[in-house]
């Protein structure tokens, strides 16, 4: 079984998630700049199989786009053209930098650790990805 792989964009940051081959366990796999995640994704891809992209949809409270969906549509665009096998399903994430944050700050890790910001993004694509396997589980 393939691997799904969740995204939390940002215009200085991606967060990237996958879930273990049987698809059960979410789990960050590394934060990193949008100009490099095409070629990150493309070493990655060279050893793992991916049966499904999940990006983070960023709306406002009354379920409108946000400011950031432009940039989110243009990584949507970019991950459908260069690799196009590769279905892109999209989950709301609003609240996740929030629950991000709070995940951390319950953590127990040290205060220097916790304030590193990839945290947050990296933490952020795990709980969509999460998001989005509870969701396909009830059979959304």
């Amino acid at each position: 079984m393939a691997r799904l792989m969740a995204f939390d964009f940002g215009t200085k940051r991606i967060g990237i998630a996958v879930t273990d081959p049987l698809q059960i366990i979410a789990t960050a796999l590394t934060t990193i700049h949008p100009k490099d995640v095409i070629d990150y994704l493309k070493e990655y891809l060279l050893t793992e199989q991916i049966e499904t992209f999940i990006v983070g949809e960023p709306k406002q409270m009354d379920s409108t786009p946000s400011e950031s969906a432009r940039h989110v549509e243009a990584f949507i665009n970019l991950l459908k053209k260069q690799f196009p096998t590769i279905p892109i399903d999209r989950m709301d994430e609003r609240f996740t930098s929030k629950m991000a944050s709070h995940t951390i700050a319950n953590s127990g890790l040290k205060k220097s650790d916790r304030e590193k910001k990839g945290l947050i993004d990296s933490v952020s694509a795990v709980i969509i990805l999460q998001s989005y396997m509870e969701k396909r589980s009830f059979g959304f």
